[in-house]
């Protein structure tokens, strides 16, 4: 197994529509390409799919490797942008050793992986059994790793490939849960003689609420609701509001439609609120933008003040970002929560979702219920959902020494053993299968769930190299 054919699978897989939710077409190229090469290979009712490399002769007492990844990905795509996820390719560029998707998400997160799990078991050299798992809807709620079967695969060793930082295994990580706050509203007339005026916050970096979370970045939805905050002492009727998307990505964009009576006055305010905003974010999230027209709508009407008087107040005291820090490994984000959006998709509802994640389950219901508390506060409804677990350390793991004895040969430095605060799908195959040992690694990737997502092809080189050298070591091992 070599890094060019990893990347050459990978660049078929980009390819390939894939979207949570939508994997039909990802499964099927899954199963084509195993009987092309006349490996055994099954999909359950949910849609994840085992692929099978047989042990070669002599091989066949070795430890089974499972290669686990999940088959869809975020799509995420700059505004303007013409490309549909559901038929389009992603386009890419290869420059200065990156691999880079300009306009919208790569989906090297995981596609990378699962081209790394293809590469092994189509690889002729004679290895032990190898099961590369592909799950569904991971981005979306771990759908497919919560609905799988017991004895769906049968090894006891599992590698997940679906980390982004070369030279760090991971072996633990945060569980989570979605929180979604719906408020019901009427509409009004607007007032005579006032102005609609359209404001809009985008060009933020957004990223990956997990891995991204403790970055600083500009979250577009509460630097708006901060604006409109504090510009309710001066008032206006509130016509529409929304922005962000995925519940895992930092919302990047949010624009919102008012009506004042003084247009130029309320301009001249949100001026000096970006003005404020850029030299906030000048470190961290230096290319904010933000504008303000004048527009010109017929149909718009205020939402009931009550209600938008709620909504503006919650979405800006909402908790957004770190909440507490591990004190038992440091740098690690133990306790988060993300502002991920605000819809209105249909008619008298206003949907705002939210995620909150932490690797202490009593921490993660504890910030749920913050956020709970301050949109029912507001008059929401508010409901929980798509609860996982998270994934508790083992250092003393096999296969993490495996793992690190591998990396020490091959690169001459030990490798960084790490918990993440990103949700990964071991914590729930922990409790169908609960004698696994199981670690997580992975190339350097960046901008994750987010346009410019890109992948560095140096530290593919070395992610496929470690990956092959503890495939080889079970292999040369006996039970």
């Amino acid at each position: 197994m070599n890094s060019d054919r990893v990347l050459e699978i990978f660049k078929e897989i980009t390819r390939v529509p894939r979207e949570s939710g939508h994997e039909e077409q990802i499964i099927a190229y899954l199963q084509q390409f195993a009987a092309a090469r006349s490996l055994q290979c099954k999909t359950d009712k949910t849609g994840n799919v085992l692929i099978i490399k047989e042990a070669a002769e002599g091989k066949e007492n070795v430890p089974v490797l499972v290669l686990q990844s999940h088959s869809d990905m975020v799509c995420e795509k700059n505004s303007g942008v013409e490309h549909d996820f559901s038929r389009d390719p992603i386009k890419y560029v290869i420059e200065d050793g990156w691999m880079i998707a300009r306009d919208t998400t790569l989906g090297a997160d995981c596609g990378i992986g699962m081209a790394a799990a293809l590469a092994a078991v189509e690889d002729p050299a004679p290895t032990g059994r190898i099961e590369s798992l592909f799950t569904v809807s991971e981005e979306t709620g771990l759908d497919g790793a919560n609905a799988i079967e017991p004895g769906f695969f049968s090894g006891k060793i599992l590698i997940n490939l679906d980390s982004e930082d070369e030279g760090e295994l991971f072996v633990g990580c945060a569980g989570g849960i979605d929180t979604t706050a719906q408020f019901r509203y009427k509409t009004k007339k607007l007032q005579s003689n006032t102005f609609l005026l359209k404001m809009k916050i985008f060009n933020c970096l957004g990223g990956h609420s997990g891995d991204d979370i403790n970055k600083g970045r500009c979250n577009a939805l509460q630097q708006l609701a901060r604006f409109l905050y504090m510009e309710s002492e001066h008032g206006f009727d509130l016509c529409s509001i929304g922005g962000g998307n995925k519940r895992n990505a930092i919302a990047r964009e949010a624009e919102a439609v008012i009506a004042v009576k003084a247009p130029e006055e309320t301009v001249g305010r949100f001026g000096d609120f970006i003005k404020d905003l850029k030299a906030e974010f000048a470190a961290s999230d230096p290319d904010v933008c933000a504008e303000i027209t004048c527009i010109e709508d017929v149909s718009a009407a205020a939402i009931d003040p009550v209600v938008s008087q709620g909504l503006v107040r919650s979405l800006f005291a909402a908790p957004h970002g770190v909440l507490e820090m591990s004190l038992d490994i440091p740098g690690l984000v133990e306790t988060s929560s993300n502002l991920a959006s605000v819809k209105m998709t249909e008619p008298g509802v206003i949907r705002v979702g939210t995620s909150q994640r932490s690797s202490v389950v009593s921490k993660c219901r504890c910030a749920a219920a913050k956020v709970e508390a301050c949109f029912s506060l507001a008059g929401a409804e508010v409901t929980h959902a798509s609860e996982y677990p998270g994934w508790k350390p083992d250092m003393n793991s096999a296969l993490l020494e495996v793992c690190r004895r591998s990396y020490e040969k091959l690169f001459s430095t030990e490798p960084a053993v790490k918990a993440i605060h990103a949700g990964l799908e071991c914590g729930l195959f922990l409790n169908k299968y609960p004698d696994l040992d199981m670690i997580s690694f992975g190339p350097t990737l960046r901008g994750v769930h987010a346009p410019g997502e890109r992948l560095d092809l140096k530290s593919l080189d070395k992610f496929v190299l470690l990956l092959d050298d503890v495939i080889m070591t079970y292999s040369e091992s006996t039970r």
